[in-house]
C-alpha cells in the first residue's frame, strides 16, 4: 500500500473559492482504480493549511492518478488562488494494526 500524506497552504480568503474543485477532485479521484482512501481536511488551528491524506493499493495506481484528466482543474484552481508550500510526500506501508 502507498500512504500519500501532506499539505498545501491556501489564502484562508479562498478557501470556499477552492472547495467546489476540491469536492468534485475527491470524488472522481474516488473513482480511480486503486485508491482505498482519498481526503482533503482543513487544519482546524490553521485555516489555510490543507492537509491531503491518500491511499492506493500500489505505487502503479497512485503514478496512473497523477495523469487523470480530472487532475488539471484541480491544480489550475490551486495555481488561481495562489496555493502555495506544497509539501505532500508518498510512503510505502503495511495493511497497519487497529490502535
Amino acid at each position: 500500500m502507498i500512504i500519500v500524506a501532506g499539505t498545501i497552504r491556501v489564502p484562508v480568503d479562498k478557501i470556499e473559492v477552492l472547495k467546489p474543485t476540491a469536492l468534485a477532485t475527491m470524488a472522481s479521484t474516488r473513482k480511480e482504480e486503486g485508491c482505498l482512501l482519498y481526503s482533503y481536511a482543513f487544519d482546524v488551528e490553521d485555516p489555510g493549511l490543507l492537509r491531503i491524506f491518500e491511499q492506493w493499493e500500489s505505487r502503479a495506481h497512485l503514478e496512473a492518478h497523477f495523469k487523470q484528466p480530472h487532475m488539471v482543474p484541480w491544480r489550475q484552481k490551486l495555481a488561481e488562488i495562489g496555493a502555495s508550500g506544497r509539501d505532500i510526500k508518498a510512503y510505502e506501508a503495511g495493511a497497519g494494526t487497529q490502535l
